[in-house]
């Protein structure tokens, strides 16, 4: 399983992900789930990904090979993000075309979710949820944050903090909780945990870091949420 979530606030994106992947309770690997194309000064594109971890490592392969072509759009000659994630979204679509049908034939799903968010030069910074059927959405004021995989122990947290207008430190705080949340509670995302931090018109990336197992912020921060936890609800009235 995953975990992976993206907060669009005022002052930028923050991307977080974790890396554990699994196939079954003897074969757990290490495998980076965030994906940076970043041209300084033109484009900062960040790709979360969640699900098939074949389909989604061929969505990102495809991504990238094509980079280098001088006919079919890529991510470095689009000229807006919206165009950006209708090019993940086709991505995802050419993959079902040539998968699905075989995984089927062996008993699975066509299974993925994606996050794309960053920003080209000449817009603002935009973040997208893109589907399985390579359709996709978009964050707005109202609800500025996207959250895939095992996003339940993680959601609630971010609920209670985070709105367009919470400053992007705060924000990255938020995302390394919701975190420590999702692994108190399920053994199937695990760490390290990555996580970028995109400034709002910085047009290149000035903050990306992995959390290792015993990173000594990360550790503060797990305790401390759990403590307060516990300190606020024996603060609160027993029922009548």
């Amino acid at each position: 399983m995953t975990y992976c979530c993206a907060l669009h606030v005022d002052d930028g994106i923050v991307f977080a992900s974790d890396t554990r992947t699994n196939a079954g309770p003897d074969h757990i690997a290490v495998v980076p789930k965030m994906s940076l194309w970043e041209r300084p000064g033109d484009r900062v594109l960040v790709l979360l990904v969640s699900g098939n971890l074949a389909i989604t490592q061929k969505v990102v392969n495809l991504l990238n090979e094509r980079l280098m072509s001088t006919t079919a759009p890529n991510l470095w000659t689009v000229t807006s993000m919206f165009n950006a994630a209708q090019l993940v979204g086709d991505t995802v679509r050419e993959v079902h075309r040539t998968e699905g049908d075989a995984l089927r034939a062996f008993g699975y799903e066509f299974t993925l979710s994606l996050i794309l968010g960053g920003q080209i030069i000449g817009e603002a910074p935009r973040l997208f949820n893109i589907y399985a059927a390579g359709n996709f959405v978009e964050t707005t004021r109202d609800t500025p944050f996207f959250q895939i995989g095992e996003v339940k122990y993680g959601k609630p947290i971010i609920d209670r903090v985070v709105s367009a207008s919470t400053p992007i430190a705060k924000a990255a705080k938020c995302a390394l909780v919701s975190f420590a949340s999702t692994l108190r509670s399920n053994v199937t995302v695990g760490m390290p945990i990555d996580l970028l931090i995109y400034r709002r018109d910085a047009l290149k990336v000035e903050m990306r870091r992995r959390y290792e197992e015993n990173d000594p912020y990360f550790r503060e921060l797990s305790l401390g949420y759990g403590q307060g936890i516990v300190q606020v609800f024996d603060s609160l009235p027993d029922p009548a």
